[in-house]
């Protein structure tokens, strides 16, 4: 499924540009994820439309991202995988279609998320010192990183007409590292960002209307799964996960 497919649907929200959605940046903020098929979200996102407006990027109403994650011998990986509740993912993005790429730290501490970053020219293959200090300011004891993983999706971005909350929905998720692609087929990843948890957002009782559960999920640890191989890395806490990924998309072929 491509995401031209999902066009008609995402026709049916009112528009809101870049700069009003800054009201609801949310740089400090919980995150809850959840997983499911691309005929799911085709299913929901008219019942979405009244609620939330559309991000529109000139004439794009589904915008490409490209990112590509440092890191320290996969240490960032393995607090994840440990379950550390204090640790950070590094990582350039650009934003393609706005023609704007950051440098951002995510530091996510005892089930928060606080999102650093700062502009720069490009995506590099190499860390600056300038980007090394800047690193620094946000976790004083970050080794010097080097790439480790580069995704590419693209994204349908909802606002809440409150301006309370923001939902990103992510399709066709890529990989790729060492001159290997690889695709994550008919699923999405949707992410709920508010300031504080609230189980009565509009998403959310979708979300429990359907049956469809929060899934503690990291792209970023998928794709290290998928590129570097489950016999050269620890995953055992996540076997559950991909499991229920697999499970997902076997329903969706």
């Amino acid at each position: 499924m491509s995401t031209s497919q999902f066009h008609s649907a995402t026709a049916l929200f009112d528009p809101i540009g870049l700069n009003e959605m800054d009201k609801v940046q949310l740089m400090n903020r919980v995150d809850t994820k959840f997983a499911f098929t691309q005929q799911k979200l085709l299913e929901i996102l008219p019942v979405l439309a009244k609620d939330y407006y559309i991000l529109k990027v000139g004439d794009n109403l589904i915008s490409r991202y490209e990112s590509l994650y440092y890191d320290h011998d996969l240490i960032n990986y393995e607090d994840h995988h440990r379950g550390r509740v204090n640790r950070f993912k590094i990582r350039y993005r650009t934003y393609i279609d706005s023609k704007i790429t950051f440098l951002e730290v995510k530091h996510k501490v005892k089930g928060r998320t606080d999102k650093r970053r700062i502009p720069v020219d490009k995506i590099p293959l190499e860390l600056s010192n300038e980007h090394y200090d800047f690193i620094k300011t946000v976790n004083p004891e970050s080794e010097r990183l080097e790439p480790s993983l580069m995704n590419r999706f693209s994204r349908i971005t909802l606002v809440s007409k409150q301006f309370d909350e923001r939902l990103t929905l992510d399709i066709d998720l890529s990989f790729e590292w060492k001159g290997e692609t690889k695709l994550i087929q008919d699923i999405i990843i949707a992410e709920l960002k508010q300031g504080r948890s609230n189980r009565t957002s509009p998403f959310y009782q979708v979300m429990k209307d359907n049956y469809i559960r929060p899934l503690k999920i990291s792209k970023y640890c998928v794709g290290i799964i998928d590129m570097y191989g489950k016999e050269n890395v620890k995953y055992n806490r996540f076997k559950k996960k991909l499991l229920q990924i697999n499970k997902l998309q076997a329903n969706a072929s």
